[in-house]
């Protein structure tokens, strides 16, 4: 005796004109009418309802899980369910109907595709016209040119492309379409034209609207059938804010038909220029000055494709290849964040850092055993900061004074053997007793906690604003240096730090 297989049929109900619903479709949903099936709407809100309703066929809906759950994610799983349960149940076939097409823009149906073959249900799909056939029509565009569909509800500023035409779905109400506008202002110009479409092809319900972007949240009617078409730019200030159009300006300033002076440079000859960007970016930092910023790390960030560029010519990486790394590495070395370690600090962070970064040496073969503590300390960091790393490091293993006083007699023992090296050596021996007592001075700024280099930087601007205040002065007289003497100098000078307080 064979037992009768449950059936889920799912009917695209099309974009609303009853002109589009295919043949198939209306006579499957028919079958309701003859009590061989029982049919579901996944919404009432629908134009094709009519059809049902003058033909006197008998259906459900599931609006009533729109008021019962709190995310759309909790109203899909619910109908999904439901679906399942009353095809387990009932002999005859179920129908569900949805908007549009059965494959675009409908969850329900990627959750009975998971569920019904587990559950040994039959799942059919008829498909019905979608509304990107109407957007392809209406809006007039052809796809083939570059085109992306994109849901309102999960957008984010990396799913934008302005090189390609994107219709966005989803977009069912006001608030939808503000968050949906500030969404597209990270990628697009506030005045970019945008174009809303209400009821595509439905008889006396359409409305087409063009829009500056800005103006997305002021139009009304928005609702299930409501689309926004962003065109494709073919403007090229439009994709300045890519990575893609930064790395082609980069690899056309390399080419044989960009500009002489950046192909001619190697890594050798970027070195200093890294360094300078490096230092640039940091004194807009000290300066406080965001907007100067943001342009100095754009000039380090093209030290960086630069470099990369030039790897990329000999096939060796390329700046995507570095992306990735970086991506990867950040990943696994936070499994406090990525994973499922934990860390209730910055200090705990840390140790899982160290911990990933020993691991990741180890797969690389690398005996940590066989390595000095000191390693990892880059050759070419700036005198005090390199000094800075190493004591750290050599502090990690217990080879460090106990108290700040220690190191601050450190620093007198050090300033005597100066002061010796000054009187009776010569040039060598006093160049090695000042780095000694540099040293040993970094040393107590650790103790302090002052990084030496901020310390070092702040005294250099401070000592630039009074020089520069004494400067003034002399201009304000009429005086040059050669016609002031050092008295009058250190006058200027003291003037100079009590005007440094007041301000």
């Amino acid at each position: 005796m064979s037992t009768q297989t449950a059936q889920i049929t799912v009917v695209g109900l099309g974009t609303g004109d009853e002109d589009q619903l295919t043949l198939g479709a209306w006579k499957k949903l028919q079958l309701a009418a003859k009590s061989q099936a029982s049919l579901y709407l996944r919404t009432k809100d629908h134009p094709m309802v009519r059809m049902l309703d003058d033909n006197h066929i008998p259906y459900q809906t599931f609006d009533a899980n729109y008021e019962a759950h709190e995310s759309f994610e909790q109203v899909y799983a619910s109908i999904a369910e439901a679906l399942v349960q009353t095809a387990k149940q009932q002999s005859g076939e179920v129908i569900y109907a949805v908007p549009g097409h059965p494959m675009v823009a409908e969850f329900t149906v990627q959750l009975l595709k998971q569920r019904c073959p587990a559950e040994g249900i039959s799942l059919s799909l008829l498909s019905g016209e979608s509304f990107l056939d109407q957007a392809f029509l209406r809006f007039g565009f052809d796809p083939i040119e570059g085109f992306q569909l994109l849901d309102s509800t999960s957008l984010n500023r990396y799913s934008l492309n302005p090189q390609l035409h994107t219709v966005i779905g989803q977009v069912y109400d006001t608030y939808t379409a503000s968050d949906l506008k500030i969404s597209l202002m990270e990628a697009y110009p506030d005045e970019y034209r945008v174009v809303v479409g209400h009821s595509l092809g439905v008889v006396g319900e359409e409305q087409i609207i063009e829009v500056p972007l800005y103006e997305l949240d002021h139009i009304q009617g928005y609702g299930n059938l409501s689309l926004v078409w962003v065109p494709k730019s073919e403007q090229d200030k439009d994709l300045y804010r890519s990575f893609g159009r930064l790395h082609e300006i980069v690899n056309i300033l390399r080419s044989p038909e960009g500009c002489p002076w950046d192909r001619e440079q190697t890594h050798a000859s970027l070195r200093k220029n890294l360094i300078e960007e490096a230092y640039e970016v940091l004194e807009t930092i000290d300066e406080d000055d965001p907007e100067h910023m943001c342009e100095e790390l754009g000039d380090l960030l093209l030290q960086v494709m630069l470099h990369a560029q030039i790897e990329e010519e000999t096939g060796t990486f390329t700046v995507y290849d570095v992306i990735a790394g970086l991506n990867e590495k950040l990943i696994r070395r936070h499994p406090h964040v990525f994973g499922e370690n934990e860390a209730e600090d910055a200090e705990e962070a840390l140790v899982n850092w160290n911990e990933m970064k020993a691991e990741e040496k180890r797969k690389k073969g690398i005996d940590t055993t066989k390595q000095s503590v000191l390693d990892g300390v880059p050759r070419d960091l700036p005198g005090l900061m390199k000094a800075w790393k190493l004591q750290k490091k050599a502090a990690t293993v217990g080879f460090d004074w106990s108290e700040a006083q220690d190191v601050l007699d450190k620093v007198e023992e050090e300033l005597g053997e100066l002061r010796e090296a000054i009187a009776n050596q010569g040039v060598q021996e006093k160049q090695e007793e000042l780095g000694d007592l540099l040293f040993s001075i970094v040393n107590l700024a650790r103790f302090l906690k002052v990084d030496p280099e901020e310390a070092i930087a702040q005294t250099n601007r401070k000592f630039i604003r009074r020089f520069s205040y004494i400067e003034e002065q002399l201009r304000l007289r009429g005086l040059s240096f050669e016609q002031t003497d050092l008295s009058e100098m250190e006058a200027y000078w003291q003037e100079a730090k009590k005007v440094g307080k007041l301000t």
